[in-house]
C-alpha cells in the first residue's frame, strides 16, 4: 500500500517540477542557420504535458510551438511565418535545466522539416 501512496507522490512531484504556463524566453544562442534572433519572444502556455507558444519579433512574424512535456524534455513541432514571408517548419528536443537563478532554460536539438532539413542547436533563457 505505502509502495503505490509513494509512487503517486513521485509522479506528482515529477508531473509539476517544471511550469511553463505564462513564461516568457529569450534566444541565448543560435546556430547560424537559426532563424531566430535576440528580438524574438516567445510566450509559453501549459496545460498538465501540453506546452505551447506563441513566438514574434526580429526575423519572424509569427511563430507557433506545440510540445509533449515528458520529465526534463520538451518534444516540439514548430512553424513560423518569417517577416520574409517564408513559412518554415520544424522539430526539437529541448533538454530543461534550472539556471542558478531558478529560471528555466531550454537547449535545444532542431531541425527544419522545410527547405533541407537543416539542423542547429539554440540556447533560450526564461526572462521576466
Amino acid at each position: 500500500m505505502s509502495h503505490q501512496k509513494d509512487h503517486i507522490t513521485k509522479r506528482k512531484v515529477e508531473m509539476t517540477k517544471f511550469n511553463f504556463n505564462n513564461k516568457r524566453f529569450a534566444v541565448i544562442q543560435n546556430s547560424d542557420n537559426g532563424q531566430v534572433n535576440t528580438e524574438t519572444i516567445f510566450k509559453y502556455k501549459q496545460e498538465d504535458n501540453l506546452v505551447t507558444a506563441d513566438y514574434f519579433g526580429g526575423t519572424i512574424k509569427y511563430g507557433k510551438i506545440i510540445a509533449d512535456l515528458k520529465e526534463d524534455k520538451l518534444h516540439m513541432l514548430y512553424q513560423c511565418l518569417t517577416v520574409d514571408n517564408e513559412l518554415k517548419a520544424g522539430k526539437a528536443l529541448a533538454k530543461i535545466t534550472l539556471s542558478e537563478s531558478g529560471k528555466i532554460k531550454l537547449s535545444l536539438d532542431w531541425e527544419w522539416l522545410t527547405n533541407g532539413n537543416d539542423k542547429g542547436r539554440s540556447e533560450y533563457i526564461e526572462i521576466e
